[in-house]
């Protein structure tokens, strides 16, 4: 059994980032991959957070990252089924380096940290699934994979949000659907000048843009547009729970169709060409669904351990797998420092975590799976708003009645409470 002593399962940002820091620290790190390389099937919507992630790597690491364009615009849109209603917002201080946010396609980008880790010594080894675990007196000891058994002192377990590692390992329980959702967005390319137009951007510029509302059907989940370079990153995310149950059935493919087929969308993306499709699935139960992040020779890091968090404004999860692959590398090298690879001796990946912002953030905000369950956010108020605004700005063949009254006339006492409920339910957030 050929041995090697950190087995990395998965080559996306935990795992990359993982392998980035363990091979500076002179530890040797494989990282096994299914991919044809890093990157090659790792999906997201479009953007990532870097202020939290720069005290992790080394300073102007990402300045030579692959990325598309630093966001200085957010757009948030409430559809109804014949209206909108648009919010935009413009920060100076994020038009000014360090930016905060980028656009990012992770083809690229995980291919370029992958060829950073390679440079650091890490080895990586593509196209091949690890199968299994290896167990030696109860405790972990290696992979299956490719037919090989493969030892290690230790494994890291990042094969993303259905980890089949941690599931092995007794880490975790197969989620609920309602769990989970199904990210899935094309990209299509437009030129430069064109989405600069398009979009009111200034040279460089990039937006983002969230919608919530009927596009879903009533059903959890949004619809989001980021600015590439020279394409647009399209999609939706739509909740595993409710595209089962709510009816009348619908496939997630036709909803994409449908929402792209929205004035508001079809006049964004028009003459563009579709160039990709992918999909995914993306942890939704926040804190309370976490996963246990470590065992006897075995960490769990990134969408693996659930580390995603929803807010319905911004949508973050990049930014925890890199930090969560970069703190188990480091409780890793404790370890081999103190030659322990026990459960006891991994547990301090657990207590760097809670000292971090990956859990700081999630404890945070562990309200926010059970506020967003809430049907009115995807139903109720982007048609309240809607049926408002046409009234307010609506002149008709006879006297207007006050502004004051036409808004009242749609807040009537149940209204209200509806309201103050949902508010107070989300005071948590």
């Amino acid at each position: 059994m050929e041995k090697f002593e950190v087995i990395i399962v998965g080559g996306g940002l935990a795992g990359l980032a993982a392998a980035y820091t363990l091979a500076n620290e002179g530890i040797e790190a494989l990282v096994i991959e299914r991919g044809d390389y890093p990157g090659s099937k790792n999906v997201t919507g479009g953007r990532i957070y870097l202020n939290p992630v720069r005290q992790y790597f080394p300073e102007g690491f990402f300045e030579k990252a692959p990325l598309e364009r630093p966001v200085t615009s957010e757009v948030f849109t409430m559809m109804a089924e014949d209206s909108s209603t648009s919010l935009r917002f413009r920060c100076g201080s994020w038009a000014e380096p360090p930016h905060q946010s980028y656009t990012i396609l992770r083809g690229k980008f995980d291919r370029w940290l992958g060829e950073r880790a390679a440079a650091a010594g890490a080895m990586m080894v593509t196209k091949n699934r690890v199968d299994d675990l290896v167990w030696d007196e109860g405790k972990v000891a290696g992979v299956t994979a490719g037919g090989e058994i493969l030892g290690a002192e230790v494994v890291l377990a990042c094969d993303g949000a259905l980890s089949l590692v941690a599931e092995k390992a007794k880490l975790r329980k197969p989620g609920r659907p309602k769990d989970y959702a199904v990210g899935f967005k094309e990209v299509i390319e437009l030129p430069r000048q064109k989405i600069e137009d398009r979009f009111n951007l200034a040279e460089g510029e990039g937006a983002a843009q969230f919608f919530m509302g009927s596009l879903t059907g009533g059903r959890f989940g949004g619809g989001f547009l980021y600015t590439n370079q020279e394409s647009l990153s399209l999609g939706m995310v739509v909740g595993i729970g409710d595209l089962m149950e709510k009816q009348p059935f619908t496939e997630a493919p036709r909803l994409l169709e449908e929402f792209k087929r929205r004035p508001e969308v079809a006049a964004l993306i028009q003459g563009g060409e579709l160039v990709e499709y992918s999909a995914h699935v993306i942890p939704e139960a926040g804190y309370e669904g976490l996963t246990r992040v470590y065992g006897d020779r075995l960490l769990v890091a990134g969408d693996a351990a659930g580390f995603a968090l929803n807010l319905g404004v911004t949508v973050r999860g990049m930014e925890f797998a890199l930090a969560s692959g970069v703190i188990a590398a480091r409780a890793v090298k404790q370890a081999f420092e103190k030659k322990d690879f026990s459960v006891g001796s991994l547990s301090k990946y657990g207590q760097l975590l809670k000292e971090s912002f990956v859990l700081k953030d999630m404890e945070t905000f562990r309200a926010a799976p059970e506020v967003l369950d809430n049907p009115r956010f995807f139903n109720h108020y982007p048609q309240l708003m809607g049926k408002i605004l046409q009234d307010l700005l609506t002149i008709g063949d006879g006297p207007k009645e006050k502004l004051s009254s036409t808004v009242l006339s749609h807040l009537g006492v149940g209204e209200f409470a509806g309201i103050v409920k949902d508010l107070w339910k989300g005071r948590e957030m």
